[in-house]
């Protein structure tokens, strides 16, 4: 009787580390201040139904850094931010397509598989600084431009959504 006391004892002591990993949520509740929403059918939430990234958070997943003239800038700029394959993984997204909706309400749809294609990004840094509002922040939805040429083309840019505040998953 000892023996299975001390065999139950050692294996709910074993279990109890993967039951916390399989009960924690991916992310807390943001402690700066939010710089994008998922909203819509997503796996992961920290706010509500939602989930709220600042930019430390942001910051987490996978940033890279695209060197590339854009559209709407002069020359080329240092933008920095996470993937934009790595939010929505992040959020459990498994749908074909989501829509960004910019912070004036302008939204496009965005298949998923641009940013398996592509190296998107959600930049929230150009140049080592944030992104301010006035100038396409707080997050610009970042195609890699330069490395890729065909990019360039009317569909993309419409894409491109700067001013971004929430990523929705219909």
């Amino acid at each position: 009787m000892l023996l299975t006391s001390r065999c139950r004892y050692l294996i709910a002591l074993c279990l109890l580390p993967v039951s916390t990993l399989l009960t924690a949520e991916p992310f807390p509740p943001p402690k700066g201040d939010v710089l994008l929403r998922l909203t819509g059918d997503i796996a992961h939430v920290n706010v509500g139904d939602e989930l709220h990234l600042d930019r430390t958070m942001l910051m987490s997943l996978s940033p890279v850094v695209v060197e590339t003239a854009t559209p709407w800038t002069e020359g080329v700029s240092r933008f920095e931010g996470p993937l934009a394959r790595a939010v929505v993984e992040a959020a459990g997204v498994s749908v074909e397509h989501v829509r960004v909706r910019a912070l004036d309400d302008f939204e496009a749809k965005v298949p998923v598989s641009d940013f398996h294609e592509y190296d998107v990004i959600l930049a929230i840094q150009r140049d080592g600084e944030p992104i301010p509002v006035r100038d396409l922040g707080p997050v610009f939805l970042l195609y890699p431009f330069d490395d890729h040429p065909e990019l360039l083309n009317e569909t993309i840019r419409f894409r491109s959504v700067w001013h971004v505040g929430t990523i929705h998953v219909p």
